[in-house]
């Protein structure tokens, strides 16, 4: 982790400048490793229906979602956990969850911290040219490819029940 002490004050605003598309999202990082010495990561996302991963487990950092608009059923551990607007949901690390949107999108600020999963997000995205959901995928996505990139970062992932 860098000196925190070394690091300055800064403002950001979400915009065009910071944002990108990612595995179906808008996404834009108000805060990274490189601004904080490591300690947190926050972003704004707005995620639509259909973008939901699959239940997985972070063992490198804790994770928590502000919800902004829109409603989305958790699936933390063993328990459902609903939220909307006004709330927010915690995730410790070790606990799997997966999320499930309840309306046509959810925007939310995503906080990781310590930092460094951020980089995963980066890797898989791309500049985004517009403040506006990217359209949709002409070919199926890459599940693997994306799921080995996160797992490069300490997530793992459940695998689905037997048949």
């Amino acid at each position: 982790m860098e000196d925190s002490t070394q690091l300055g004050a800064y403002s950001r605003r979400s915009g065009a400048e910071n944002s990108f598309w990612s595995m179906g999202m808008l996404g834009s990082w108000l805060a990274e490793a490189r601004d904080t010495g490591g300690g947190f990561a926050l972003a704004e996302a707005l995620v639509p229906g259909g973008a939901e991963p699959p239940p997985h487990t972070h063992t490198r950092e804790d994770e928590a979602f502000y919800i902004l608009e829109g409603e989305m059923s958790l699936r933390v551990g063993g328990r459902i956990m609903e939220a909307g607007p006004g709330d927010l949901v915690y995730l410790p690390r070790e606990v799997e969850h997966g999320f499930e949107l309840k309306t046509p999108t959810v925007r939310a600020l995503f906080l990781i911290t310590p930092a460094g999963l951020e980089e995963a997000f980066k890797q898989l995205s791309e500049p985004a040219p517009s403040l506006t959901l990217p359209p949709p995928p002409e070919e199926p996505s890459d599940v693997e490819g994306i799921m080995a990139v996160f797992e490069a970062h300490g997530v793992e992932f459940t695998p689905p029940p037997p048949a």
